[in-house]
């Protein structure tokens, strides 16, 4: 497997500003063919960097529509081993309020009706352990580049998954959070399995856009989500860009994961 390292962006992330030169490669896999942005290499040199829209170009996927096995096979295929991946979440708890920042060590997952497994039938399968669900070595790189560029992050957290495209409604808030659940979203699983199962280092910053149905008299709307993230991606670009560059240099330093 190679050293490159790639972006999973979701919502409000879906593309990259002009000013960062990319150029669209198509990856054939299996699941069918998979649409990432080459980064100028100067970013992470010697290795490359993807990007890749995790809801496709134009935000055109519900979370449930998202193929995560053909989006983990195509950065695979571009001998990708590093991962940061961005969540747009909902708030648990009121002490945890929209424009935190936080590096997910952990996470609960309820959703039904998508594939369990990155591997497939006549595959080679095997047991995976999730003691540690998040790269320990890229989650200390993204809290180590934080602190020493003065951005604010939590440095834990534990992400419940839900299947979406609906909110979910106040009882589930109250019943999540009962549970340990910290934020609440609808894409980062089975993204971070399939990415373990895989044999890719993987870690997510969750942005916190609304608090959960029920903790505030404020209904939960999709536009008002787009609009937080907008508060906070150039924070989160410059965050993440920076941390693969500090992340390549450690590897490059000898630095094991």
């Amino acid at each position: 497997m190679g050293g490159n390292i790639a972006i999973i962006g979701g919502t409000g992330m879906g593309e990259l500003p002009e000013e960062i030169f990319a150029e669209p490669v198509e990856v054939q896999t299996r699941h069918g063919v998979t649409r990432v942005l080459s980064v100028s290499n100067n970013y992470v040199e010697p290795y490359k960097l993807y990007f890749m829209a995790r809801h496709g170009a134009g935000h055109r996927l519900a979370p449930h529509q998202i193929d995560y096995r053909a989006n983990i096979a195509a950065l695979v295929a571009l001998e990708v081993r590093y991962v940061y991946a961005t969540n747009a979440v909902g708030s648990l708890r009121l002490d945890l309020p929209p424009g935190d920042l936080m590096v997910l060590n952990d996470f609960i997952d309820v959703t039904r009706g998508r594939s369990l497994s990155y591997f497939e039938e006549g595959d080679a399968w095997q047991h995976t352990d999730f003691s540690s669900p998040y790269s320990s070595f890229l989650r200390a790189k993204l809290i180590e580049t934080a602190i020493q560029t003065g951005i604010s992050v939590r440095e834990a957290g534990t992400y419940l998954c839900c299947d979406g495209p609906r909110f979910e409604s106040p009882a589930e808030v109250r019943l999540f959070g009962s549970w340990g659940a910290d934020v609440v979203g609808m894409t980062g699983l089975p993204e971070a399995i399939f990415a373990r199962e895989a044999g890719l280092e993987y870690a997510a910053l969750a942005i916190v856009t609304n608090y959960g149905a029920g903790l505030t008299s404020e209904a939960v709307d999709h536009q008002a989500v787009e609009a937080a993230m907008a508060n906070r991606i150039s924070l989160v670009r410059e965050l993440l860009m920076m941390t693969c560059g500090a992340a390549i240099e450690a590897v490059e330093r000898g630095e094991t994961v």
